[in-house]
């Protein structure tokens, strides 16, 4: 009985490959349709802020020319926005709409005692004029606070009285400053507010506030703070569900800022309520201003190019310099990093983007998309059953049942765990399945032609390694037609799992070789042996060495790693020569490791143990299209690459190993004796 199921279990292989090429086929209307939508939004914004800018301009000599001459030269250097935030009593005392007193203040400046029981703020406007634009602004404000205002007069000049203390009173938003509003759009700006959560909310005040943004051509809001406006009232008053009407009202969408390291609160729901009218933005810190003008350049041209994003966000601000005895600022050097000689505008212009209001993606979805990523969500649990076959054989059609009841049940109940859960599955599975196919084909060439020329064996591993790269990016269209939603895209879902796909396949492979080597199947006489194997000191330090390499390597994983300034170098240099980065553990390690190994383990058997971490190479290919927010395409370019410049490096490893191989033949004699 066992022998029989045993039969119609390795007799399932044939059709479960059926069933993937199946899968293959029904993935590329999804592919295609991703490919659209990712191509649909080609206009960059550039983004200044502009309250940095205020900043930077209170500590010169003439604020008000000072402010004119840098906006004409951001204007021409290429910057398209001002970012600009809820207004202040501060803000305007600045920008000199008005002065703030407080009792001790006033009582100087009306020669009279100090109030004994009032402790209020005390505002008077610098021009009639500003009395009237911003009087309506600030009773309305405080109204809403329910903080009493007064009208006040000094000397002829209108004012008011806040009946709060100036500390409290300076910490109220006002909506953004109308008149710096109106002057830069004068002067050829589009507006980006900014607005927090930091007050009640209230339908009529957003209302208006939305209406003024519509008027200023306003497409789009960058939140302030760690949530999104409404989200702290949302549980008694839904006033997400409120401010998202408004905000589709007016046509307003939403920008993300990347890489934060928490999300602001109530975004996603606030997303999908706008039918995910959102553009990713990605912001340059006041320090990061100051790096050199190629480092800004190279990571605005990356995130349009290879992360999705549309908006580039730019923060300056005043700092003291002791060596130069004066206050300096970022402006000329973020200038330079947009023209010359960074070129960043001219190098993003050259992969096909122009400077505009940044776009939402227009996203394709097909008629029969959801048809066809069915059939892939099959052929996908269909390879994760081949890759179970080839370790245990006896449950191969049981894993693909129980995977089918199984995903039947997650698609109504958590249908993102599932299509997250098989996407890592199939990307682990691919990857293991060519290398234990690239192992067994080794092992049966090595044993047929143990002593084959240096040119046959060259041929078999070139053979094997176009074989095992096909098969490995098997995984690619399956990732690809799982993970197609522009909740991916924008980073608002993520793919989890990107340590274990760095280690699982590694892993099996490991297991593969130490285990089912040879005669295919699990041994047990072979963990008696390694239990009963004696440890030595070389044992130790070899595990010691692979443990801290392999902690190393999962260190470099994700979005967290950090590189080398050599590696950044050639990053840069394989950047401006190639338009696209392969990666390093691509096609300096994983790629000449395969071809170099199994050139040697055709001839030494021992050896085949290199392609344990020679499957790097593989994995690396998959994972790079496990990033969503990076354009398929350009996966596509990068894999190509990588496996071009590894057929290099390893066709020149292989001459490195003949030479070393023919030295020790002739030297090793004489070492002996």
């Amino acid at each position: 009985m066992r022998q029989k199921w045993l039969y119609w279990n390795n007799a399932s292989r044939k059709w479960l490959w059926l069933v993937v090429i199946i899968g293959l086929v029904a993935s590329i209307p999804v592919i295609s349709d991703r490919v659209q939508t990712e191509s649909s939004a080609k206009k960059v914004e550039l983004v200044f802020n502009y309250r940095g800018l205020l900043d930077i301009s209170a500590y010169q000599a003439h604020p008000q020319d000072f402010m004119n001459e840098q906006l004409t030269r951001l204007k021409d250097a290429g910057v398209t926005t001002m970012a600009v935030f809820e207004s202040t009593l501060d803000e305007l005392r600045k920008t000199r709409r008005l002065m703030v007193y407080n009792g001790q203040d006033l009582a100087n400046l009306t020669k009279n005692v100090i109030p004994s029981n009032e402790n209020y703020t005390y505002v008077l406007f610098t021009s009639e004029e500003n009395a009237q634009t911003y009087t309506p602004i600030i009773e309305q404000t405080f109204a809403d606070r329910q903080i009493p205002v007064v009208p006040w007069e000094y000397e002829g000049r209108s004012g008011l009285i806040l009946q709060t203390p100036p500390e409290n009173a300076n910490m109220q938003p006002l909506q953004p400053d109308p008149v710096a509003v109106k002057m830069l759009r004068d002067k050829g700006f589009y507006i980006l507010p900014r607005i927090s959560d930091s007050v009640p909310y209230s339908q009529e005040s957003m209302e208006r506030l939305l209406t003024f943004f519509e008027q200023n051509g306003v497409t789009r809001i960058l939140f302030d703070g760690d949530a999104v406006k409404g989200y702290n009232d949302n549980a008694e008053m839904k006033s997400l569900d409120q401010f998202a009407q408004l905000l589709n009202k007016h046509n307003i969408g939403l920008a993300a800022i990347e890489n934060l390291k928490k999300p602001q609160s109530g975004f996603q729901t606030l997303a999908y309520k706008t039918d995910y009218n959102v553009t990713r933005l990605y912001s340059l810190s006041d320090g990061d201003a100051n790096l050199d003008v190629d480092t800004i350049a190279d990571r605005f041209v990356l995130a349009t190019k290879d992360r999705n994003i549309r908006m580039l966000y730019m923060n300056a601000s005043p700092s003291r310099n002791t060596a130069k005895a004066m206050i300096t600022d970022p402006i000329e050097n973020l200038i330079n990093s947009l023209g010359e000689p960074g070129h960043a505008v001219e190098r993003m212009a050259k992969h096909g983007f122009e400077l505009g209001q940044a776009e939402a993606f227009t996203v394709k979805d097909s008629s029969i998309q959801r048809y066809a990523k069915l059939v892939a969500l099959v052929g996908a649990i269909a390879m994760i059953a081949l890759m179970v076959s080839y370790f245990i054989p006896l449950l191969t059609l049981i894993a693909f049942v129980v995977a089918l009841v199984g995903s039947a049940g997650l698609f109504l109940l958590k249908p993102t765990l599932l299509e997250q859960g098989i996407a890592l599955l199939v990307a682990i599975a691919a990857p293991t399945i060519a290398m234990v196919l690239a192992v067994r084909t080794v092992n049966y060439q090595q044993q047929r032609q143990p002593d084959a020329s240096a040119g046959r064996r060259l041929k078999q591993t070139l053979v094997l390694y176009v074989r095992t790269s096909i098969l490995s990016f098997l995984a690619v269209p399956f990732v690809i037609a799982l993970l197609n939603s522009i909740t991916y895209s924008l980073v608002i879902n993520q793919f989890r799992g990107v340590s274990l796909l760095h280690f699982a396949p590694m892993a099996l492979v490991a297991i593969y070789i130490v285990f089912y080597r040879g005669s295919g199947s699990f041994s047990i006489k072979k963990i008696k042996e390694m239990l009963r194997m004696p440890i030595n000191v070389l044992m130790v330090v070899l595990a010691l060495v692979a443990a801290i390499v392999g902690y190393y390597y999962l260190s470099r994983t994700g979005n967290s790693g950090s590189v080398t300034p050599l590696e950044m170098f050639l990053r840069t240099t394989l950047e401006d020569t190639f338009g696209v980065r392969p990666r390093f553990k691509e096609f300096m390690l994983g790629h000449p490791l395969f071809i170099v190994g199994v050139f040697a383990a055709l001839k030494y058997r021992k050896v085949i143990f290199v392609l344990i971490i020679a499957a790097i190479g593989q994995l690396s290919m998959v994972d790079t299209f496990a990033h969503i927010h990076t354009p398929a395409v350009l996966s596509l370019i990068r894999g190509v690459m990588g496996l071009g410049l590894g057929l290099i490096f390893g066709i020149i490893a292989v001459g490195v190993w003949q030479v070393a191989e023919g030295c020790w033949k002739k030297w090793s004699p004489l070492l002996k004796s």
